[in-house]
């Protein structure tokens, strides 16, 4: 794992929240829940061992009370010294043998004989070993046990009655063994657990931690950038994908600072600039009214060139703001503000129909009726910077053969009306299209700001709406669509209601 940024003041280095006295660490949950889990594991384990161990202490006694019977079974009586001697060495009360029907009394104590429990190993369930320990260890001492043994080959069984303490005696020995053994295995397993937990998940989280908080406390400083250590896992895929958006969420940060360092300028030089155009306009009509023929020339050029500076001004103070104002939607005649776009372009009637300054043909193709639920203000600014967009793409085609003709189009499906700006210019480039609509990044005309096209995107998002070039033949066609207003039918009741 890659080491962090030695730059990074180590005071923002922290792999958990800021503690606030109740908030436990990460490490610590991690170490309380593998505790939990490898000693919840261990008790699945316990239990069924020392239930284990007492049927093996059960089926020891049973063997050894086969053996007494068997090296008895020609014996046709017993004495009572020789059957004491034998129920002290098993510890047992009685043992007796039964094949069928028949059940044949190998020993007996003399003393009455009290059974508080029965243990059938013939007819043993999965379980029963383990309810049958746990029964004995709640039972306490001095519980007498009837023990049934399983048939032998001949059928035969083996019946006795003993008492459960010896027996008990040894299965607590044995349970206290095993609980050493495996508190001992238990905070071994969960050290290693804990640290290969730690090493595969704690210190990649925290690596990514620190990453974010030196990120956050400097983004424009790349050396803050996390470097990917190479893993192949999710931790380096995590770590990879956070490279990259702080990567992006950096180079956002600059070009932000960029364009507000840009606005600051541009602020405190707009009124001396105005100032200075507005002089270099006033000298230009005083040159328009000299009846010279080179002057004459010129004029036209030098107006247009103070225009071009003018507007650039315009839309770098207009973008440089903090925001458009929310729009003031209302029903608009779209076919009107479609022709109050032209008149601002220099739309004229002649013979062969409308045209525009340049000699382009203007084609308004909306229905009269056509209306609109939209800010005429702002909808007017995104159709005069498309057309206007459409008109300078015009600027470079200087033979007459070529066709020089921009369309608006509109119709409404339903609630959504899709306004279309069609030029038969050059097009966008391929190399312009991923980039149309950013800030000074989608400029494809030369001495363009690309901050037209970024206007119109903003505006038409205020709206609902999406903005859009779309391929439909030669030239360029930029999509409109604006959406009518969603009405609050609860509101429009309350509204209703308190009329009422």
């Amino acid at each position: 794992m890659s080491e962090p940024t030695p730059d990074i003041p180590p005071a923002t280095t922290t792999g958990d929240a800021p503690a606030t006295g109740r908030e436990v660490r990460l490490s610590t949950k991690l170490i309380v829940l593998t505790a939990f889990f490898v000693m919840a594991a261990e008790i699945l384990v316990f239990v069924p061992s020392i239930a284990h161990f007492r049927l093996a202490r059960l089926m020891e006694m049973t063997q050894r009370a086969e053996l007494v019977a068997l090296s008895l079974e020609n014996t046709p009586d017993v004495g009572r010294a020789l059957q004491d001697r034998l129920l002290a060495q098993l510890d047992a009360r009685a043992i007796a043998v039964r094949a069928g029907d028949v059940r044949r009394l190998v020993a007996m104590t003399e003393q009455p004989i009290r059974i508080d429990a029965t243990a059938d190993l013939g007819a043993s369930e999965p379980f029963s070993p383990i309810a049958d320990v746990l029964a004995m260890l709640a039972a306490g001492d001095g519980r007498t046990l009837r023990l049934v043994g399983a048939p032998r080959d001949d059928g035969s069984t083996v019946d006795l009655v003993l008492s459960e303490t010896p027996i008990r005696d040894a299965t607590l020995r044995y349970a206290g063994r095993l609980l050493a053994t495996s508190a001992a295995v238990l905070m071994v397993a969960a050290v290693l657990i804990f640290l290969g937990l730690r090493r595969l998940f704690l210190e990649p989280l925290d690596r990514l931690s620190r990453a974010m908080a030196e990120f956050a406390a400097d983004p424009e400083n790349p050396a803050r950038i996390i470097r990917p250590s190479g893993r192949l896992d999710e931790m380096g895929a995590a770590e990879v994908r956070l490279a990259e958006l702080q990567k992006e969420l950096a180079g956002s940060l600059a070009q932000k600072k960029h364009l507000a360092d840009l606005g600051v300028a541009v602020s405190k030089i707009n009124h001396d600039l105005r100032n200075m155009l507005a002089s270099a306009q006033l000298i230009t009509d005083r040159l328009s009214a000299i009846p010279d023929g080179t002057v004459q020339r010129f004029v036209p050029k030098l107006v247009a060139t103070l225009d071009r500076a003018i507007g650039y001004s315009r839309a770098v103070l207009d973008y440089g703001r903090t925001g458009e104002a929310p729009p003031e939607r209302r029903l608009i005649a779209l076919r009107r503000l479609v022709e109050d776009v032209g008149d601002m372009l220099g739309r004229r009637e002649t013979i062969e129909g409308c045209r525009l300054d340049g000699d382009i043909d203007f084609e308004i193709d909306v229905a009269a009726n056509l209306e609109i639920d939209a800010d005429p203000d702002q909808l007017f600014r995104v159709l005069l910077n498309l057309v206007r967009n459409a008109t300078q793409a015009f600027e470079a085609d200087t033979d007459p053969a070529l066709v020089r003709r921009i369309a608006v189009r509109a119709a409404r499906s339903g609630a959504v009306v899709t306004i279309r700006v069609v030029d038969t210019g050059p097009g966008v480039p391929d190399k312009a299209r991923e980039n149309l609509f950013r800030p000074f990044q989608g400029g494809f005309r030369r001495g363009g700001t690309g901050l037209g096209l970024a206007i119109c995107a903003e505006l038409v998002r205020a709206h609902g709406g999406s903005i859009e070039l779309v391929d439909r033949g030669p030239g360029a066609c930029f999509e409109v669509i604006i959406p009518d207003r969603v009405i609050d039918i609860a509101s429009l009741d309350r509204r209703r209601t308190s009329r009422a």
